[in-house]
Order: structure tokens, then sequence, then C-alpha cells
């Protein structure tokens, strides 16, 4: 295959991996994590700086990353952010991701790193999550960046591979608490494979060498600067970097902890084998399941993938196999950690492609062969394009996750309709009434400066024009309304919703705004329209 071809071929699947990533970012709306994750960057937007928390929001670098696409826009307050500034960083890191793969080509082969990266650009994991502003994309793309790193240092030792390699796992550790075991896995793995070589070759260099330990000792300072240097608001807050190791001890103990997030340990496989629902697209990723095994025998048996390195493969087997092994025994599971071990399947996967297609006998099989492949690559590429769209809020999709409902559009429509007949406009007061988690509305309500937050019904509060509030709280909202004040000193309110409206399943709110200023948006909307 000619340079300008592949380089063509790469091309083309970067295109298709932007395609899939980039357009309708604000279709989906705002997950609660999401929401959470935009406030924190908000603070960090308007000046008041980052300051980790051990105990949640994850690490610094998805929300410094963000500041380049809100300087680009000219977002300076958390009001002016929009979905797709958010999301644009990690759709953009999903496509580098894709685009990375061509930089396997050394250890792969050209044929099983551009098939690996048609992979990683129609895996409906991969696309869904990264239009997700959470961290999980960031610390797939540093991890594949270590990965790389590592095999580049086991062909060529030298200095700079070792600090690449260190800064990719300092950027690792700054992204999420969970990169110890993609690193624990990556470093296992070595170690591994090195003792397989070993036990083939009966004279073998000794491993240790002065070199050796000096690259380590560079890796390790350069992943301890990149991460402190992340951790500490860029030396801002020192204590960042403290509690950036104290922050461990938080998450061993909810790992153990019972969770509704508790799930068997078969979860991510079963996301990725099969999700039955109906009146969907069929959901599976099984081809990349598939094509991952035959890869990664290959590279124990056979002639494996032209180009590929037998080492490198077993490699990503050791490395594959750990990372899912530790994350299906941990029972607090999100779907979104699937990525981390997908990504080892599908680069496995590359190389099983080329040796299924290698080893076809005959044109007619070849041929068979590689219309199978097309056919299986083309349902990947509908499941992902669903999944993001028709289905992008959809319980039935089998990435989707506590995801917020698109009701939650027009309960911000109907605060919009009451501030345009307010006289305060989109400083109407609003009082959201609630015991419930009720993110992502403060995303949403970001607008509404003047927005009240009760854990229940203050008595002795003035009522707001515009109120919400979960059903719980219905029956005290009505006392205060309709029995506490005075016969003349009542105000009317009626119910701001024509039909129930949820947040998220499981989560209802309900609506009331003063009668008095529901006319006002009638006689308004009844000015507006044609005669």
């Amino acid at each position: 295959m000619t340079s300008l071809r592949s380089k063509g071929i790469l091309l083309a699947l970067i295109l298709l991996a932007a395609a899939l990533r980039l357009p309708d970012l604000a279709r989906r709306p705002m997950h609660a994590d999401e929401a959470i994750h935009a406030d924190k960057f908000g603070t960090l937007l308007e000046g008041g700086g980052y300051v980790y928390d051990p105990s949640e929001y994850h690490g610094p670098t998805l929300f410094y990353l963000t500041l380049v696409p809100a300087w680009l826009k000219g977002a300076r307050r958390y009001a002016g952010l929009d979905e797709v500034t958010l999301r644009s960083v990690p759709a953009v890191l999903g496509v580098a991701l894709v685009a990375a793969c061509f930089a396997a080509r050394a250890f792969l082969g050209l044929p099983a790193a551009l098939a690996a990266a048609l992979l990683a650009a129609l895996s409906p994991a991969m696309v869904f999550y990264s239009r997700y502003y959470i961290h999980e994309t960031p610390l797939v793309f540093f991890t594949f960046g270590a990965l790389l790193g590592i095999a580049w240092y086991a062909r060529r030792r030298s200095a700079l591979a070792a600090l690449l390699t260190g800064a990719c796992a300092g950027l690792m550790h700054a992204t999420k608490e969970t990169a110890p075991l993609a690193l624990g896995s990556l470093l296992l793995a070595l170690a591994l494979t090195v003792l397989v070589e070993r036990s083939h070759v009966e004279s073998q260099p000794a491993v240790w060498s002065k070199a050796l330990g000096r690259d380590l000792l560079l890796a390790g300072l350069a992943a301890a600067v990149v991460s402190s240097v992340f951790f500490s608001s860029f030396l801002a807050n020192p204590r960042g970097v403290v509690d950036s190791v104290r922050a461990y001890g938080i998450y061993l103990d909810r790992a153990g902890a019972r969770s509704v997030h508790d799930h068997p340990w078969h979860y991510y496989l079963g996301l990725l084998a099969h999700f039955p629902t109906r009146g969907t697209p069929f959901w599976t990723e099984g081809t990349i399941l598939v094509l991952a095994v035959v890869g990664g025998l290959s590279g124990w048996v056979g002639k494996g993938a032209p180009g590929a390195d037998a080492r490198v493969v077993r490699f990503l087997v050791f490395y594959t196999l750990l990372l899912l092994a530790t994350y299906s025994a941990i029972p607090y599971k999100t779907p979104w950690c699937v990525l981390g071990f997908l990504h080892g399947m599908i680069l496995l996967a590359g190389v099983g492609a080329v040796v299924l297609v290698r080893a076809s006998r005959g044109r007619a099989t070849k041929a068979l062969i590689v219309v199978l492949l097309g056919g299986a690559a083309a349902h990947l590429g509908f499941q992902s394009f669903s999944a993001s769209v028709r289905f992008a809020a959809d319980p039935r999709n089998p990435y989707v996750y506590a995801q917020t409902g698109t009701d939650v559009f027009e309960i911000v429509r109907r605060l919009e309709d009451l501030a345009r007949a307010h006289p305060d406009g989109s400083s109407l007061p609003v009082q959201i009434v609630s015991r419930e988690n009720l993110w992502p509305l403060p995303w949403y309500l970001r607008g509404f400066p003047n927005v009240a937050w009760w854990n229940g019904v203050a008595d002795g509060a003035k009522s707001a024009p515009a109120i919400l509030l979960t059903p719980d709280m219905e029956p005290a909202l009505a006392r205060k309304l309709y029995e506490l004040p005075p016969p003349g000193e009542r105000e009317l309110y009626v119910r701001l919703f024509d039909r129930p409206v949820e947040l998220r399943p499981g989560v209802e709110l309900r609506g009331y705004a003063a009668s008095s200023l529901l006319e006002k948006v009638r006689q308004l909307d009844r000015a507006a329209s044609p005669r």
C-alpha cells in the first residue's frame, strides 16, 4: 500500500469519525454528570481557578482543555457557555483517537492499523461517549499515548520515548481516578510479555540495565511533573497534589460500598455483545469482540497480520484482558468505563480483520470475507448514528444511563415564556423546591440569575411567580398558597405543564405560575400570532 494511498484512506477515516462525532452536539440533553462538570469549568472560566475535590468531579485536564474552545468562541462567563463548546473537547479527542491508530502501524502493520482506525471511528460506544462532556474519552486518548510510548520504547529504547510515555501517564492520572487501573494493566501486561518472551528464548540478555533504570526514572519524573502541574492548578493550589493521592482512599471505599451503580461481573461484556430491546437497531459490537479474539490468537499461532509484531499483539492481549478483568471485578460500574478495554479490543480487532482476509483461500472466499466485514462495519456505523441521533436520550439505547429526558427542554421553554412576560425578564424570580438531586437543571437555568433552591416549602417566604417542585412537596405548597393566606390575599396559581414531565426517569417535576403572569404570556402569544 503506497504512502499516498494510505494517507488518503486515513484522511477518509478521520472525516468519517468527525462526521459521526461533531455535528449537532447539542441534540442530546445534558446528563447530570456533564452539567456538574460544566459548573466546575464555569468557575475556572470566570477566573475562580480550579481546586481539585478528592471526593467528586475527577481530574483537571478536561476543564483546562475546555478553555481552548471557550476562548475561541469568546465565552468568558458560565452563562455564555453551550453544549457544543463543552462537548467539542471529547469529540475532537475522539477523532484524534482514530487518527492516532496510524501511529500504531510500526507495531501492528499498516493494514491492521487502518482497520483499527475504521473500527474506532464506527464503534457505537466510542462515538456515543465522544459526544459526552465526561473524562472517559480524554483518559482513553492519553492511555493510548502511553501504550504507544511503551511499544515505541520496547522497539527502540530512547530517553525521548520514556519522557513521552511518562508525560502521557501523568495526563492519565490528572484526568480520572481510574487511571491507575489502566496504568497497572499496562505495566503488568509488559511484565507478562517479557516473561513469555524470555521463556521462548534460551539465552536472553539481561532486562535491567543502567539505561533502563535511567529511562524509568525519566518517565516517572515526567509523570509526576505533568500530574502535579495540573492538580496544583499550575502551582496555584499545591494542596491539590496531596488531594490527588488522598482521593484513592475515598474511591476505594466507594468501590466496595453498596450502590445503585452495582452491576454483575458480566455487565460490560453484556453491553458489547448484545443489548436486547424492541423497536430499535440490533445493538451489538460483537464484530469487534470476535475480531479481537482472532487478532489476539494470531499473536501466538499462525502467521499473524502483515507487519504486526507478535510481541506487541501479546502485550495488547494481556493489557486488554487485565483491564477487562479489573473493571469487571469492581461492583461499581458505569457504562462509559467500557471504553478503556474496548479500545484495546479495537486494536486487536484491526489485526484480526487482516488475519481473516489473509487466511482466506481463493478469490471467492476472500471476497465473501471482505463483504461480510464491510457489512458488519456498516452495521456499526448505523448503530452509532442511531445512538447519537434518534435514540440519543432513549433508555433503549445501551449507552444511555440515568440520562436526562427531553422534557427538560419543555421545562426551560415554559420558564422562558414566563420571563418574556415578566417585567424583570430573565431575572424572573423562580423557586425550586425538592430534596432530590435535580442536576442538570442548574445548567439549564444558568441564564436565570434569580433562582432560589429550597429543600422544603418555607411558609414565611414570599412565593415566586414561578415555582418548580417534586410531587412530594406539592401538599405543603398547596397549604402555603391556599390555606395560610387570609381570604382576599391569596394569589391564584395555575399548573405550568399540561402533562407530566420528568427531568430523568423516576424524577418528575411539577410547575406552578401566577395566573396573572400566565395571562400576560397568552396576551403576548395572541399579539404575535398572524391574523
